[in-house]
């Protein structure tokens, strides 16, 4: 198979690593990085783009299109590619404002009967003001619009509130969502669909604060791991079955069908299961831990969401091993990152057992070095007989890398044993 993947971050590099393992496809990564390069060929292409995206994929025959970040779906590229006719993984235009927009994601919930945390979609400084004083803390606001995994702030400090809030409905066509806190632990599952039929993953946790403890501001994730130990029994399966099937649902019912990947964010509450968000693909960095538990050929499983079968495909099979990654972030990550630094240390790390490095911001210089170019450097993944395995060569891994002043959290998975859902 001949595919086209766009994104150059390190859920591209964990996409294409997982798609090409084991197979003879023929991956192009438009734009890529470093980690993909070894995996397929990297090509010069405007992923944003959705003619050049298209008639760059007809010209050269690719069986399937598969689109990694949230800006080219909301930008279309789905739909030029499906117009053109080939297969492409990830959902149109109209479909992917269920992440693009996060009252409408509420508006889809509300009709679909899903359980999701209150809310008031606010457009002006005094509604969200107005909404905000029928609140108590800590507060939620969230950008109604896509943010990068970084436009929400929780805080019990109302004046922070208000402040993220100003600044949301300020900007040109801005507008905010606040919405009440959810108590419990957090889970992100993905579920692969075809508009129809929904397959889900394993469930991960990531890690959105930057420091350890849970401290500082968001980030788009400081690291993850799967599986969950403190999930109940049928977990997964009550997710799809009143979350993300009856979306799907919905959404198709509307004449907009989701056919991609629903991304689950979820709160696990004293009430039980309640959505925070809902994003169009593959998270990051969950997707650099679960991918590489999955045993059944990845390409095959996207393929068959991308053209309608997902419902004769067979089961999927997973590893044994737990996943455990720890995100290598850049100096003032995620405020305004230092670029332009080397990166030593790379196959020293994947010398450790089971350890795989992803790439993120980073890139080649002229003198074909790695050097840092974005916040999130790196993910640090490991697989083991146990999360404490696994975590502990994730950490060995990420003691042979080094960059200037680059950070990380040192509490990755380290209490996931003592994870306890609330009682109501």
């Amino acid at each position: 198979m001949k595919i086209l993947l766009l994104g150059s971050g390190g859920r591209e590099h964990a996409l294409a690593r997982a798609m090409v393992a084991g197979t003879d496809h023929d991956l192009y990564c438009a734009p890529g990085n470093p980690g993909t390069m070894a995996l397929g060929k990297n090509v010069e292409l405007n992923p944003n783009d959705p003619a050049a995206v298209a008639k760059w994929a007809s010209e050269r025959d690719v069986d399937m299109v598969v689109i990694g970040p949230e800006a080219p779906l909301v930008a279309g590229v789905a739909d030029a590619v499906r117009d053109a006719g080939i297969p492409v993984f990830g959902p149109n235009q109209d479909a992917a404002m269920l992440e693009g927009s996060k009252a409408f994601a509420k508006e889809i919930m509300a009709a679909a009967g899903v359980e999701t945390a209150r809310c008031f979609p606010c457009r002006s400084e005094q509604e969200a003001h107005a909404a905000l004083e029928q609140m108590k803390p800590p507060y939620v606001v969230k950008n109604d619009g896509l943010a990068a995994g970084k436009g929400v702030v929780v805080t019990t400090d109302l004046e922070v509130a208000r402040a993220h809030a100003t600044t949301c409905v300020t900007a040109p066509g801005g507008a905010v969502v606040i919405e009440d806190y959810l108590d419990g632990p957090e889970v992100s599952l993905f579920c692969v669909t075809d508009g129809e039929t929904v397959v889900p993953l394993a469930p991960a946790q990531d890690f959105k604060r930057a420091l350890d403890n849970d401290e500082g501001p968001n980030t788009g994730g400081m690291g993850a791991y799967s599986p969950l130990p403190w999930l109940p029994e049928g977990f997964v399966e009550e997710v799809v079955q009143n979350v993300a099937q009856p979306v799907i649902d919905e959404m198709r019912r509307r004449g907009t069908p989701f056919a991609g990947l629903l991304y689950c964010g979820l709160a696990v509450t004293s009430r039980g299961i309640s959505v925070i968000e809902f994003n169009a693909r593959f998270g990051d960095p969950e997707t650099q831990v679960v991918l590489p538990r999955l045993k059944t050929p990845l390409a095959d499983l996207l393929y068959a969401a991308a053209t309608g079968t997902l419902a004769d495909f067979e089961p999927l099979q997973w590893r044994d091993e737990a996943s455990v990654g720890v995100v290598m972030a850049a100096e003032n990550y995620p405020a305004t990152p230092v670029l332009g630094d080397r990166i030593d240390g790379i196959t020293d790390a994947e010398a450790v057992e089971d350890v795989h490095v992803y790439f993120a911001g980073a890139k080649e210089n002229a003198d074909g070095k790695l050097e840092t170019s974005g916040g999130r450097v790196l993910l640090v993944n490991a697989l083991g007989a146990d999360l404490d395995q696994a975590r502990e060569r994730a950490y060995e891994g990420v003691s042979k890398i080094a960059f200037r002043n680059g950070h990380y959290r040192t509490d990755i998975a380290a209490k996931a044993g003592q994870i306890q859902i609330p009682t109501a």
